[in-house]
């Protein structure tokens, strides 16, 4: 193969990205990079080549292979733009130096997006103990985003020749691969299988190579930027002599890079506009408790319990184990002298829209102002695309953000694909947390929970990446302090030297000087005394003015008048210099006309000076509770108490090591409010938005949740826990133990994700380069493009654009769209309108395109 041939399969490949089948907006990706390549690219690329090459035919090779040199150092399998096999930069973490600060973090995939980790499957035939597998992949869904699922296996066919053919699918609520079932099949035709050798070639297929992607930021500025790095090291490292003819050559070379770079860039640009575009809102619900209902309009909850659809809202509440085979629907009200009324232990009965989505406006419109009275709202969605869709309506309204991200723990129990490399796991915490910091009140806090400890043999700080992270997004100064929260309370038998039983919680402000954390109130012992100020201060206790010290102070040296006259000096020895007042002169004469200085005799007559402790601060408005600050040490919550916790709500273990709702309980009493908005994107089974309601209940809060979670289990745990909390708080066994529970309204819904994007992006086959003023490699080859402008519709009579957005997505929720991308709260939704906080009303059955353009064309 020639160094000619050799860089154009290189570059084919890199351009186009490693094979992979299956269904997903990725593949949809590659065949249009593939068409683009074959059609465009590569045939202008030829001819501009042959045609600088015209002064210089032996430059050609030498051309070629400089070319792959470079371009192979830098793409991916998986087509990502980033340091893969570079040099100079092996050491992944060095510190690079900078004008405002000492060192800053480097590492290899900084200036990337991070989009998920997903296998490059492709069909394969495996053989096992003499039988023929055959793994069909061409149907296969890809994942959407990092969600964790786990591949299955369909009998599809046992062909003639005996093989036996499987349908690989992802899994979805909890479907797995019935082997059994399988074996079944096999023996009816013949072929004897076990379990062991089905799991072997399963084994043996999911082998195949697992990847990163990533989305450059800025593919053009980074690859011109390396590639003069790299033709300025290879110009002052090479030859000592440079001919007129020789430049000449390096230009040419310079230009055909710069010609592919331009190109290429395009197709990451595209997908970097996609990455970041705003989502559609989808299948939104509300969940009310019955006593908002009630509050509002007791006749609605009548017309719910005739509804068609309450049956299956009645089933609902049986699979939570709120109610058993007992219940009647006419046994929620009682009559008292006031009227029909519910009955208490029916109060906090949740009901879900999207069974009464014909009355679900009915609900709605009890409350006049909708967002306001909402409690929280949950978003199933890969938490990048929620964080940038939700941006505008949350920015710097959170107080407090608390998040558990995965990290290099080596296990399999989280959602993320727990063994990213450093460098993949920073790009995307960068990501999320320079966006989460745009969240944040000037007065907020972000709790962020880390571990220390890859597997038991190797040891791995984390920690300390997350700190030099967090520096560099919320700033040194905005430190607060590192948590250290026991989280186990045995240790692992597999650990070869010392068991890890704690991890972290890692804390930064917005805005340092205008944070405001609470305190926990001060333990009084020893407050047995009363006087005069009792209602005022509360009860007292005495304790010396004097102390001895190391640290002489003569301003705290000084005789004090007793009652008769007698001056009293601290340590009652006017020679003794180590012992000092704790008070200086001014306060002493302060408490002592404040009644706070007490004169006491001891038993050889001698003077004592004693100061009042206080239980209350006197405070001429109010008096204040004594507090004292938290500290960095974290008790009392175990890893298995989160466990057990959700074990009591959903009868089994449901979820690996959850953290427990005391720690969320403990963070949340230091830095929220019982008006705050505290947020969680990396939501896993709910226990922030568990423990907000919980904190609500005992305080009397107001406090609302913001979660995201982008798993399966967002259905089948994270939603059903917020219902059962509501209901009560106290479960066993799955089974409510009382019904003092919390009212609740929340709304939950899913996003458009990257993925559907992909899939429903249309781009046309236009001829590339036709304008005779441009650069060709540098007219944008996506503007013509559909993109999803199919949902628009011009009608040339009214001279108006109508827009259809059901063409793209079933369940478009347009209020919380528009409400998202305009970053306005709701204010009333109507069959015909939404209203606004601030009074704008949108008509949502006729939709001004202008709106909606940023969604589905840019």
């Amino acid at each position: 193969m020639t160094k000619e041939e050799k860089f154009f399969n290189a570059l084919e490949d890199i351009f186009v990205g490693a094979k992979v089948e299956g269904e997903s907006g990725y593949i949809n990706l590659m065949r249009i990079k593939s068409n683009y390549y074959q059609k465009k690219i590569f045939p202008q690329l030829q001819k501009d080549i042959d045609q600088a090459l015209e002064p210089f035919p032996e430059f050609r090779e030498e051309l070629f292979d400089k070319l792959y040199n470079f371009f192979y150092r830098y793409f991916s399998e998986s087509g990502s733009i980033y340091f893969r096999y570079t040099p100079f930069h092996q050491n992944v973490y060095e510190k690079v130096y900078t004008d405002d600060r000492d060192v800053i973090l480097f590492w290899k995939t900084h200036m990337l997006y991070y989009v998920k980790t997903d296998r490059l499957f492709n069909n394969l035939d495996v053989e096992v103990d003499g039988l023929k597998f055959f793994f069909d992949v061409s149907t296969l869904q890809h994942k959407k985003a990092n969600e964790k699922r786990q591949t299955i296996y369909e009998l599809k066919e046992v062909r003639k020749d005996k093989t036996i053919v499987f349908n690989v699918v992802y899994s979805e609520r909890g479907r797995i691969t019935k082997s059994n079932d399988i074996i079944k099949a096999l023996n009816k035709e013949d072929i004897t299988v076990t379990e062991e050798i089905l799991d072997k070639a399963f084994k043996v297929f999911e082998k195949q190579s697992e990847v990163d992607y990533f989305i450059n930021k800025n593919a053009k500025e980074f690859l011109k930027e390396q590639f003069n790095l790299w033709l300025y090291q290879y110009v002052f490292s090479g030859e000592s002599e440079w001919t007129d003819k020789r430049i000449k050559q390096l230009q040419v070379l310079k230009d055909i890079a710069y010609k592919i770079i331009d190109f290429i860039s395009q197709f990451e640009d595209e997908l970097v506009k996609i990455w970041n575009k705003p989502k559609f809102v989808l299948n939104s619900n509300y969940v009310i408790t019955l006593d908002r209902i009630a509050d509002k309009e007791i006749e609605l909850i009548e017309e719910l319990l005739k509804h068609k659809n309450f049956e299956k809202q009645q089933e609902e509440w049986k699979e939570l184990g709120i109610i058993d085979e007992k219940f009647e629907k006419n046994q929620i009200f009682e009559n008292r002298l006031d009227g029909k009324q519910l009955k208490k232990e029916y109060q906090h009965l949740p009901i879900d829209t999207k069974y009464f989505k014909d009355i679900e406006l009915d609900i709605l419109s009890l409350f006049d102002e909708l967002d306001k009275s909402l409690d929280g709202w949950l978003i199933k969605s890969e938490n990048y695309q929620a964080l940038n869709t939700i941006l505008p309506k949350f920015k710097e309204k959170v107080q407090t953000i608390y998040i558990d991200p995965p990290y290099n723990t080596g296990s399999d129990e989280f959602i993320y694909k727990d063994n990213f490399q450093h460098s993949s796991w920073l790009t995307m915490m960068e990501n999320r947390l320079n966006l989460a910091r745009e969240f944040i009140t000037n007065k907020g806090v972000i709790f962020i929970s880390i571990g220390d400890t890859i597997k038991s043999d190797v040891h791995i700080t984390s920690v300390s990446r997350l700190i030099a992270l967090a520096n560099q997004i919320f700033g040194e100064d905005n430190y607060i302090a590192t948590f250290v929260r026991k989280s186990g309370v045995a240790p692992r038998q597999d650990i070869k030297h010392i068991a890890n039983a704690h991890d972290y919680i890692v804390s930064y402000s917005k805005k340092i000087d205008l944070l405001n954390l609470n305190q926990k109130p001060a333990t009084f012992k020893g407050f047995v005394y009363e006087d005069e100020y009792v209602n005022t201060r509360g009860k007292y206790r005495l304790n010396k003015l004097d102390r001895g010290s190391k640290h002489y102070s003569e301003s705290l040296d000084y005789p004090i008048v007793a009652p008769d006259g007698t001056e009293i000096f601290p340590g009652g020895n006017p020679n003794d210099k180590r012992w000092i007042w704790t008070w200086s002169k001014d306060k002493v004469k302060w408490g002592i006309e404040r009644g706070y200085i007490v004169f006491k005799k001891d038993k050889y007559g001698s003077w004592k000076v004693y100061y009042k402790e206080y239980e209350l601060v006197d405070n001429e408005e109010k008096p204040i509770k004594r507090t004292n600050p938290y500290d960095t040490f974290i008790m009392e919550a175990y890893n298995e108490i989160g466990s057990q916790e959700l074990k009591s709500l959903f009868e089994e273990r449901v979820f690996e090591y959850p953290k427990p709702t005391n720690l969320i309980l403990h963070l949340l009493k230091i830095g929220s409010f019982t008006d705050s908005l505290i947020f969680d994107f990396f939501a896993g089974s709910g226990t922030t938005a568990h423990a907000v309601m919980k904190l609500n209940k005992e305080d009397g809060g107001k406090r609302k949740f913001l979660a995201v979670e982008m798993a399966d289990y967002f259905e089948t745990i994270l939603i059903p826990r917020i219902k059962k909390t509501a209901y009560s708080f106290n479960w066993k066994a799955g089974k409510p133990q009382d019904n003092n529970g919390i009212g609740i309204f929340f709304k939950y819904y899913e996003l458009e994700q990257y993925e559907d994007t992909l899939r429903n992006v249309k781009y046309d086959d236009y001829d590339l380069f036709n304008s005779p003023y441009q650069d060709p490699y540098n007219q944008y080859v996506f503007m013509r493009d559909l993109k999803m402008l199919e949902t628009l519709e011009i009608d040339y009579e009214n001279n108006k654009v109508n827009v259809d957005l059901s063409k793209l997505y079933k369940n478009i929720d347009i209020p919380e769209t528009l409400s998202n991308l305009t970053g306005k709260w709701i204010k009333r939704i109507t069959p015909d309108y939404i209203e606004f906080e601030d009074g704008e009303k949108i008509d949502i059955k006729n939709l001004d395109y202008k709106l909606i353009k940023p969604l589905i064309w840019w």
